[in-house]
């Protein structure tokens, strides 16, 4: 007997073994509900708002008064979604989560102009086998830049990460890069990070050697899982990241047990890891990617 893997991973679910593996089994194997997160649900409201503004509004009509419209038509199309029915929102709470991402949707127009955006694709989904790992992510917004060349766009709706945590929060980047070029047959020349609480834009440049050290990092890192999968092995790793972890009652670095694994027999049908109810929409994309 022995735990399955999972059929896939993300960037996120990579960093989340990385960070801590038996938070990893429990969300990802295990797949115990975390607690929800105002978080999450506004970061999920205002890319939708982004994405609806670059979509589906023509160049001269991508206004803050259309971004701002397309917050609330968002929050009312979100209002039966799971994740935010689980928060049990006060009517105050909710006009003020409301409100922030409002603030933030503004401070994205600081960031570039969505009038000059090129994009042929927005929650794009892309997948690719890679050395035995199904891996796959999804693009918030993919451009062409006035060269024809592509670029990546993550809009991120949490603070800057600080100097010495940039290069671990750039990790995901790479991965991007390396789907695009597997799948698309052509690397992006740029990924842009836009941090809209700040705001502010971090650039990165994918190179050869960066895609190919993120394929083997990502592929030592499945190797990771499956030993951790094959011996049920999946300890903790205190770090400060256990303040927002949802697993604390059960993890030993807080006094707590974690409950028995649920054990599957290697070959059996083994669940797929999808994306978290507050990021699970539809994928667009205009023909030139095919």
């Amino acid at each position: 007997m022995a735990l399955a893997p999972p059929r896939s991973l993300s960037p996120s679910k990579v960093s989340s073994f990385t960070d801590c593996p038996l938070a990893f089994r429990l969300s990802v194997i295990d797949r115990l509900p975390e607690r929800p997160s105002a978080a999450a649900v506004k970061g999920t409201l205002v890319h939708r708002a982004l994405e609806a503004l670059v979509w589906e509004h023509a160049p001269g009509d991508r206004t803050v008064d259309a971004a701002t419209a397309e917050i609330h038509r968002s929050w009312r199309a979100m209002h039966d979604d799971t994740e935010v029915q689980r928060l049990a929102l006060t009517e105050d709470e909710s006009e003020k989560l409301v409100a922030d991402a409002v603030v933030l949707a503004h401070r994205y127009f600081e960031l570039e102009d969505p009038d000059r955006v090129r994009a042929v694709g927005v929650e794009l989904g892309l997948e690719a086998d890679i050395d035995g790992l199904r891996l796959r992510g999804v693009i918030d917004r993919l451009d062409l830049n006035d060269d024809g060349d592509l670029v990546v766009i993550d809009y991120k709706t949490g603070r800057a990460p600080s100097e010495g945590f940039e290069r671990a929060k750039l990790g995901g980047v790479h991965v991007y890069a390396l789907l695009c070029e597997r799948v698309l047959g052509r690397a992006p020349v740029e990924v842009r990070l836009l941090y809209l609480r700040e705001p502010v834009t971090i650039v990165a440049t994918p190179s050869d050697q960066s895609i190919r050290g993120q394929r083997q990092r990502a592929v030592a890192v499945w190797r990771a899982i499956e030993r951790a999968c094959d011996l049920g092995d999946f300890r903790p790793r205190p770090s400060r990241l256990c303040s927002y972890c949802s697993f604390q009652a059960l993890c030993p670095a807080f006094d707590g047990a974690p409950p028995p694994a649920r054990a599957t027999v290697v070959g059996a049908a083994k669940p797929q890891v999808g994306p978290s109810p507050s990021r699970d929409r539809e994928t667009n994309a205009t023909a030139p990617l095919l």
